[in-house]
């Protein structure tokens, strides 16, 4: 199964990351959580400090394009098969540099994705 990190996580029910984690883990992903507070959703701990975590397989974005310059290159260490930009955290800049490291990239919705089937 896919192992994903969400990046922006909060532990407000009411932020579409909260949501992401409890729809990926009701779908059976394993998810590892970073964020600005810690905390946990569903069994999830959330991290405050990058750290690095073992295949990742995909790195789910819930942050805006000038909160995740800090992360460019925790993102790079991670090395992700793919990282998903969702609605609001597109960034031109950071595709580049995911094109350059060979790592894939998609202006996606995690929610819709899973509702799907497509993730």
């Amino acid at each position: 199964m896919k192992r994903t990190l969400v990046l922006g996580a909060s532990i407000n029910p009411n932020r579409y990351s909260y949501i992401a984690i409890q729809r990926l883990v009701e779908h059976k992903y394993e998810v590892r959580a970073v964020g600005r507070r810690e905390g946990n959703i569903c069994g999830v701990n959330i991290f405050k400090t990058k750290k690095i975590f073992k295949n990742i397989d995909t790195v789910s974005l819930y942050l805006g394009a000038k909160n995740q310059v800090e992360y460019y290159d925790y993102i790079l260490k991670l090395n992700p098969k793919r990282v998903l930009f969702n609605p609001g955290t597109e960034n031109s800049e950071l595709e580049e540099i995911l094109s350059l490291n060979n790592i894939a990239f998609e202006r996606a919705c995690t929610l819709v994705l899973l509702s799907i089937g497509a993730y």
